[in-house]
């Protein structure tokens, strides 16, 4: 309930070129492709590729535009991704 009391609805991002919460981005790593949302930590789902803007790759990826490769540091080490495409 204290969550529904605080909850804030936010539109779809309007930008493809920016990324922001609520946008979905395909990003390439190496040769693999992946697709993420960015979203809320309490709607987060990593398996559902909807991943926290509070997580790492969600911090890493706000801000950035699309084309501009980030380097998001991971418990695994760091890892480079190229943003292809924000829907």
């Amino acid at each position: 309930q204290d969550i529904l009391k605080k909850i804030q609805v936010v539109a779809a991002p309007r930008s493809k070129q920016i990324v922001k919460i609520g946008s979905r981005l395909k990003v390439k790593s190496k040769s693999k492709v992946f697709e993420y949302t960015i979203v809320g930590s309490t709607e987060s789902n990593p398996a559902k590729g909807e991943i926290s803007n509070e997580s790492p790759l969600g911090r890493g990826f706000l801000g950035k535009q699309k084309g501009e490769t980030v380097e998001i540091s991971v418990p695994a080490g760091k890892i480079k991704f190229k943003i292809m495409e924000i829907f």
